[in-house]
């Protein structure tokens, strides 16, 4: 009896060690594919699983796109995308609930057949990535023999995905104002490129912008590079006649 007990605090210790480690994901600034590496990681380790995937909705074509798991099967990872509402995964995305399979092989709901036959998947637990009820994505949870999830552990996959959802979408948020910023960076240097060239040629700014816009497509490069050399340029001619 005390062994037991000591198993079942070894247990919920690491549990709440594997739900506090991805919930430090949410401002640890990682980067996504790096992020959701390590919560399929997590997941696979604490809920003991045969593979964990993590699939992300692509809102404009209503699809469902697995972008990461910890299996090294070809055929897995190159699964097509599933529509919202069609298979298990789409159903439990387009719901926001959770589903259980006992054997995906014996469920039609379940789309890749041919998948769970020849990587040996049996039972399946399927959870919504949701943030404030905006489902992005859901999280797989995949064994190799018949295994009736228990409402502990579908308990536990919710907190693990609830928090996924927080860091995915921070780190999504982070993203985007990293692209807004480097955005405004560009602009500014192909502007400030723009005024030296100008200068320099004696040409108008729309002709210098015309100039910096061939020279990234006949260099096959972009147009902040080509900016960046105009600028440098300019800083070493501008030392030069300084000494």
């Amino acid at each position: 009896m005390a062994a037991a007990k000591k198993d079942n605090f070894t247990i919920y210790v690491k549990q709440i060690e594997a739900i506090s480690k991805v919930a430090n994901l949410i401002t640890s600034g990682m980067y996504l594919e790096e992020l959701l590496r390590l919560v399929v990681q997590v997941t696979a380790e604490i809920m003991n699983s045969k593979i964990s995937s993590l699939m992300l909705l692509d809102p404009d074509k209503k699809e469902l796109v697995v972008k990461a798991t910890q299996s090294i099967s070809e055929a897995y990872n190159g699964k097509p995308n599933i529509h919202l509402g069609e298979g298990i995964a789409g159903v439990v995305a387009q719901t926001n609930k959770p589903i259980c399979v006992l054997d995906v092989k014996a469920d039609t709901r379940y789309l890749n057949q041919d998948v769970a036959k020849k990587e040996g998947l049996c039972s399946l637990a399927c959870v919504p990535l949701a943030v404030k009820g905006r489902v992005i994505g859901v999280l797989n949870c995949y064994t190799s023999k018949k295994h009736k999830f228990s409402k502990h552990e579908l308990d536990l996959l919710t907190a693990l995905a609830n928090q996924a959802a927080l860091a995915i979408e921070n780190a999504e948020l982070d993203l985007r104002a990293r692209s807004a910023e480097e955005a405004l960076t560009t602009r500014k240097l192909i502007e400030r490129a723009k005024d030296i060239l100008s200068l320099d040629a004696g040409i108008p700014s729309s002709e210098a912008y015309r100039l910096i816009q061939k020279q990234s497509m006949d260099m096959r490069k972009s147009m902040r590079e080509v900016a960046e050399a105009i600028i440098l340029a300019k800083d070493i001619r501008s030392k030069k006649n300084e000494k």
